[in-house]
């Protein structure tokens, strides 16, 4: 289950929610394709300027149940995107923050399940999107 969860943070489910709440709401879709790109950027500068390992045995060997999209581990962009779609969606709609919110959580917790993160990779990589959501909501407002 984890292994499917995982992938609603991924670019493919998180960009096509932002283009499918486009044609529901041209602006919560705009701040969420925004709060998404720019948690990215930011997420990409991180990774590597901290460039962090991602858990691995006493070996050195990757701890990963599932493939790994890079060697860099500091923040989660999964993490950081499922964030920055789903608060984005719960700014514009707070009534709809139950739903969303707990989905984007298992999503991050599934990056640890899944040993590709540390808890802290997930955690920064939270408030990366929620600062994205935060900003875009605030810019196109």
């Amino acid at each position: 289950m984890m292994r499917r969860v995982t992938h609603l943070g991924g670019a493919q489910a998180t960009l096509g929610a932002g283009c499918a709440l486009l044609l529901w709401d041209r602006r919560l879709g705009a701040a969420a394709l925004l709060a998404n790109a720019g948690s990215h950027v930011v997420v990409q500068l991180l990774k590597r300027t901290v460039a962090r390992s991602r858990p691995c045995d006493a070996s050195g060997v990757p701890l990963a149940l599932i493939d790994l999209p890079d060697q860099h581990s500091f923040p989660s962009g999964h993490a950081a995107a499922a964030t920055a779609v789903a608060a984005a969606l719960a700014i514009a709609h707070p009534l709809l923050a139950p739903f969303v919110l707990p989905l984007a959580g298992v999503v991050a917790y599934s990056r640890v399940a899944l040993r590709v993160h540390h808890v802290s990779d997930v955690l920064a990589g939270v408030a990366v999107g929620l600062a994205g959501a935060i900003g875009a909501t605030y810019l196109l407002h």
